[in-house]
């Protein structure tokens, strides 16, 4: 049985010249998921995530259809013991910033921006 995902975070920057400067902060809240417990596909068009936590004994899964490409080799991953944190490369460099981060305009429960790292 999978469980929901509680919580996933987002901010983004932007810059039309420089790369380093043009991403997508994201983090999917998982207590205790080990390393070799996660199963991680990260495509130009999604980011697919499953994990287990052995302290909850729950099976976590989420897949986020992007709003934009990435380009997952320029992306990079951290795993912490709270969450698996990532910072995912846009693919086009933009001044403009992405009006949301899913292709679909529709709320999601779970989805939060992440104000610490949002700027304006």
């Amino acid at each position: 049985m999978l469980t929901l995902i509680s919580a996933v975070t987002w901010a983004q920057r932007s810059s039309a010249t420089e790369a380093e400067k043009n991403h997508v902060f994201l983090a999917i809240m998982v207590p205790d998921v080990s390393p070799k417990d996660i199963k991680l596909d990260v495509q130009p068009t999604y980011l697919d995530f499953t994990g287990y936590s052995t302290s909850k004994k729950a099976n976590y899964h989420v897949r986020l259809d992007l709003y934009k490409e990435i380009d997952p080799s320029a992306s990079k991953t951290n795993h912490t013991s709270r969450a698996v944190e990532f910072v995912l490369q846009k693919k086009d460099l933009e001044v403009e910033f992405w009006p949301r981060l899913l292709k679909d305009a529709k709320k999601v429960h779970f989805l939060k921006t992440d104000f610490d790292k949002v700027s304006f």
